[in-house]
């Protein structure tokens, strides 16, 4: 009779233990871990000045890494900088002759609303009147005149401010700010060497966060939603470690099922690509194998 319940009891627990797992033993989905991978590039020519990281550092965002020679830059700068005290001070000349102009203009106005009013009075005459209205018409074509001599002068003026603001552009892009929090993947650059525009400098990922893309059946759709909590298996020794995983996004269209990939029913020819999002806790690494379990229990 105690043998018999033995039996039972041990029958009930591998029962047990069986129906938490998948029918068939098998994961719901194979894949490999990745992340969103940023290639850093030189923004600036010239050479490398200073560039202080290594593969595997952690940079912080916004975190100064470096620079690139600014000095050709500044000097250029230094130049532009002379040459518009040049151009200013002939404008300045310009300038005081309008400025006497328009006293004289504001005066001859005086005069004509005077001389309008000595008219209404019977005091003043209309030659009066004409003669300080011909006035005020030399007054303001000298004025036109002037401007129009000053014009190009002005615009010469506006030309280098915008060189300078250029200028001021590529020196601030002369620093390599890193963009992003992250580890560095690779390393492509090293101090003292001449770099160019878009020459990639070192590549960055952030690796809190690892995306698991596995590929899955048609049938399994129905069984997945965003959102979902799934857990995510790697090799660990002599067994499987477990991670949770939560789904963050799933294919809108089918793809032929990669080669390296082998799906829960090996005869469907089409998959649909799923992303799982699973904290990383040092041991996930990009390109690591894994497996999903749609039912999250162990």
């Amino acid at each position: 009779m105690k043998k018999d319940k033995y039996i039972l009891g041990l029958g009930i627990i591998l029962f047990t233990m069986f129906s938490c797992e998948n029918d068939n033993g098998k994961a719901d989905g194979y894949g490999n871990f990745e992340a969103t991978e940023i290639t850093i590039s030189a923004e600036n020519n010239g050479k490398l000045m200073q560039f202080n990281l290594d593969e595997g550092d952690v940079l912080q965002k916004e975190q100064f890494i470096g620079y690139i020679d600014t000095i050709p830059l500044a000097l250029k700068r230094e130049q532009l900088a002379i040459s518009k005290a040049v151009i200013a001070s002939k404008s300045k000349g310009v300038l005081s002759q309008i400025n006497v102009l328009n006293a004289k203009l504001k005066t001859a106005n005086t005069n004509k609303t005077r001389v309008q009013n000595l008219i209404k009075d019977n005091a003043g005459t209309q030659k009066q009147l004409d003669d300080v209205s011909g006035e005020i018409d030399v007054i303001r074509n000298q004025i036109r005149s002037v401007e129009i001599q000053n014009a190009p002068v002005v615009n010469e003026l506006k030309s280098i401010d915008v060189q300078l603001k250029q200028i001021d552009d590529q020196i601030q892009k002369s620093k390599i700010v890193n963009p992003l929090y992250g580890t560095v993947l690779t390393k492509y650059a090293e101090p003292n060497e001449i770099t160019a525009f878009g020459k990639p400098l070192y590549k960055i990922a952030d690796l809190t966060t690892m995306q698991l893309r596995v590929y899955i059946s048609e049938t399994q759709l129905a069984n997945i939603k965003i959102g979902q909590e799934v857990t995510v298996k790697i090799d660990n020794a002599d067994s499987m470690k477990s991670y949770k995983g939560k789904i963050s996004w799933i294919a809108s269209e089918a793809e032929f099922t990669p080669k390296i990939i082998q799906t829960k029913e090996e005869r469907v020819a089409l998959v649909y690509a799923v992303k799982v999002d699973v904290k990383n806790d040092g041991s996930l690494k990009i390109g690591m194998p894994a497996e999903l379990w749609l039912n999250t229990a162990e």
